[in-house]
């Protein structure tokens, strides 16, 4: 109990006392001393709330926090939507991501292709390559950056795909959708062959530095596995057969080995769980750990055991470490950042000190540039845009 409470409850009583009138006065005094001290208290909490607040605020303004020592000369390329999957040109000359922006006249999301040399996406829209038909993600650069595949649901209709309803049971899903194909667009967005179709999911294609071969994941086993095949599309093999979401997978500088993210249920609970969702096209994504695996699907191998969301990897330059996002290190649950981690699961630092969001990073080819997604910089909004910084050893 504060001092100002007990003075409150004691004064009726002391005031009957025979030294009434000079014991009420000194309580007064002391009340009037204490609400002095309740008034300063209270400007004090005020204070801290609106230096608090104004640190949220400069969060939301920062381009680079001062611990991360990898990242120099950050510069932001999109200001507002859900911009991510941003992937280099072989070249290291454009990108090709998606982007979700109502702005742009994508209600879901659509593929769009920028070239450096035009600075950044602040006042002009980029080159829309997937024709604003049906949902798009995963798109990457054909050898010789003047194509680029991506994963479309337009052989299901234009319009963009019903988004999962909110559950009753409070799960967060992603929806698998079976209309998705995978085909290869010019950079004026002509569809110039449709590469992997067929019933069920077949998307989150991505191409082997050596330009020889792409992975992709799909249903058709009835699972969620990873597939393999030339770059034309033929001669496809599948790579995993263990039960569990297997996807997001990416080759190593030398495309000998493979990087990606899976659920791989264990207990009975799980297992009917993943079964369940797939049944309704869904999967949750809560909880994924990073693999590697040989480019013909062998010795795979668990890199991370950290719980939580561990996904979108990418290997290092070096090829001896893997850069993922991660919330497992999140007091809240959603706080997402950049970590790097040796093949063998030793080794784990942190790259990005994001308040809130970040994800999709892609090392150039030259190992020089960092592209990654984020939501610093939003103006206190949920937008997520593209950054790009020098990488520093």
């Amino acid at each position: 109990m504060g001092v100002l409470s007990m003075i409150l409850i004691l004064l009726p009583v002391l005031e009957n006392n025979q030294n009434k009138m000079r014991i009420s006065k000194y309580l007064y005094l002391i009340l009037a001393v204490s609400l002095i001290a309740t008034a300063c208290e209270s400007n004090k909490q005020e204070q801290n709330a609106q230096q608090h607040k104004a640190q949220e605020t400069k969060a939301d303004t920062t381009l680079h926090y001062p611990q991360e020592k990898h990242l120099a000369n950050i510069k932001q390329l999109t200001f507002g939507g859900d911009n991510a999957e941003a992937y280099f040109s072989f070249d290291n000359s454009m990108i090709v991501f998606q982007a979700k922006n109502p702005d742009w006249d994508a209600p879901c999301d659509q593929i769009y292709v920028f070239p450096f040399e035009d600075g950044d996406m602040k006042s002009d829209i980029p080159q829309l390559i997937s024709e604003g038909l049906g949902r798009t993600t995963c798109a990457f650069f054909m050898p010789g950056n003047k194509t680029v595949l991506y994963a479309s649901t337009r052989s299901g209709g234009d319009a963009c795909p019903p988004e999962p309803e909110r559950r009753t049971d409070g799960k967060y899903v992603w929806p698998i959708y079976p209309d998705f194909d995978i085909y290869v667009a010019d950079l004026k967005g002509n569809i110039v062959d449709t590469l992997i179709s067929g019933p069920g999911y077949d998307a989150e294609a991505t191409i082997s530095p050596k330009g020889d071969k792409i992975v992709f994941t799909s249903d058709r086993s009835g699972d969620l596995e990873l597939y393999t095949c030339d770059i034309d599309g033929s001669n496809v093999k599948q790579l995993t057969s263990e039960l569990g979401y297997d996807g997001g997978a990416f080759f190593s500088p030398d495309g000998s080995k493979l990087v990606f993210r899976s659920s791989r249920p264990k207990t009975d609970s799980a297992i009917r769980e993943y079964k369940d969702l797939l049944k309704e096209g869904l999967v949750k994504p809560t909880n994924m750990e990073i693999y590697i695996c040989d480019a013909d699907g062998s010795n795979i191998s668990k890199v991370t055991n950290l719980g939580n969301a561990n996904w979108a990897p990418f290997f290092h330059p070096s090829g001896k470490k893997i850069i993922f996002s991660s919330n497992h290190a999140g007091k809240r649950g959603f706080e997402f950042n950049l970590f790097i981690v040796n093949l063998d699961g030793s080794g784990l630092e942190q790259i990005t000190r994001d308040k809130v969001f970040a994800a999709f990073p892609m090392f150039s080819y030259d190992g020089k540039k960092l592209i990654f997604s984020s939501n610093r910089n939003n103006g206190g909004t949920r937008n997520t845009n593209l950054f790009i910084a020098d990488w520093v050893e």
